[in-house]
């Protein structure tokens, strides 16, 4: 059964074949196909208010059971997720308890369908395993599909020289959001810039990951249960590692908060992250002392030296690798109830041991990654 609603063309899921109304709307049924909300309901423009009118009407018309009640009708104060630097205290604040109430949608699932009908295009120009499927399990457990590229710099037109502006083009096209990650800095605004679409940021080469920031300062929230006043060291390659770039300008955003910086030479944190956490008056330190640093911060932020960030340089990857290593020895010099993160994938940088300890929270890590990416995905679609 297909219903339509008069003006525009739209629908509903099955139901009487009798005209009705539908929140003012004229509504009438007709047979062989049911109803998805589209990215094109309505026909208006996301600067105008698509988003949020699609949200006013999505939940009733869905008959959503057995979820946790969302308010709706307000857009999003973000049309896309490009960089850390999009957000304040109170926007975090409110994407963290839409977070926790996808943890209730998550353990209820399949419950939700407040994203049924909406596509999400996933482009990926490098590796992924956590990014990728975390925000293709998020899509899905709120209803939607997905569409998905796994390495489109290979496996796409981008091959045969297609340029990226192009290819967002014709990809908005095809879905409501896309999800790219790519190997050049700053490609993801060159997308937003392009698409009619929301697009989010996975990750631009050595530029920025700012779900991943998110996830991160959703973690340390939640296992440490403070964000002001904490110390974080970032560990490992800080030059090239676009996690800790974000996840510094995230941090700027709290007070009373200190970072201490611990990496290899040859990978330093760079000036950039220094100079704005300056100018927000927020304490960093450089330490090559690994052990020191852990028993004073509350958070143990581990990334790996990144060699496929060195080119030809193997000799400078080789002289990076391994230097800091978290292990036994420096759990036992780290606080209680501080906690080892890692954005992941690791190789040698976190011994396999330390899994079993109870402060190594990488894995519930990246678990909060499903949560973050699905109360994002349901707030740029459908608002709050």
């Amino acid at each position: 059964m297909r219903l339509t609603i008069h003006p525009p063309r739209a629908g509903i899921p099955s139901g009487s074949s009798s005209p009705a109304t539908v929140l003012g709307w004229n509504v009438q049924a007709t047979r062989h196909q049911h109803f998805s909300l589209a990215s094109t309901v309505f026909g208006v423009s996301r600067q105008s208010g698509r988003l949020s009118m699609r949200s006013r009407i999505h939940s009733q018309l869905l008959g959503i059971q057995n979820t946790p009640s969302f308010s709706a009708g307000k857009k999003f104060q973000l049309d896309d997720l490009i960089e850390a630097q999009q957000f304040d205290r109170e926007i975090l604040a409110d994407i963290f308890e839409v977070a926790r109430e996808m943890e209730k949608v998550e353990k209820n699932s399949p419950g939700s369908q407040v994203l049924k009908g909406y596509l999400m295009a996933t482009l990926f120009y490098e590796p992924s395993t956590r990014t990728r499927l975390s925000f293709e399990s998020a899509m899905k457990r709120l209803g939607g599909e997905v569409l998905t590229t796994e390495n489109a710099r290979e496996f796409s037109s981008a091959a045969k020289g297609e340029t990226l502006e192009d290819t967002i083009r014709t990809v908005e096209g095809y879905s409501d959001i896309i999800v790219m990650r790519h190997f050049e800095s700053g490609a993801a605004k060159r997308a937003a810039a392009t698409a009619e679409v929301p697009v989010i940021n996975a990750g631009d080469g050595p530029g920025q990951h700012p779900t991943q920031a998110l996830l991160d300062v959703y973690t340390i929230d939640r296992e440490i249960g403070k964000l002001d006043g904490i110390k974080v060291a970032l560990v490992g390659d800080l030059a090239n590692g676009r996690t800790v770039r974000s996840l510094a300008y995230l941090l700027a955003k709290y007070q009373d908060v200190k970072i201490y910086f611990v990496s290899p030479d040859v990978v330093k944190m760079k000036d950039d992250i220094k100079d704005y956490l300056t100018s927000k008056r927020v304490e960093w330190e450089e330490s090559a002392d690994l052990m020191e640093v852990a028993s004073k911060c509350d958070v143990l932020y581990q990334t790996r030296i990144q060699r496929e960030r060195f080119g030809k340089r193997i000799d400078l990857y080789e002289e990076a690798r391994g230097k800091y290593i978290v292990d036994h020895d420096v759990l036992n010099v780290m606080q209680n109830h501080a906690v080892v993160m890692h954005p992941l994938p690791r190789l040698d940088e976190i011994t396999v041991d330390v899994d079993a300890d109870p402060r190594a929270a990488y894995f519930r890590q990246a678990k909060n990654g499903l949560y973050i990416r699905m109360a994002l995905l349901k707030l740029l679609l459908v608002g709050w």
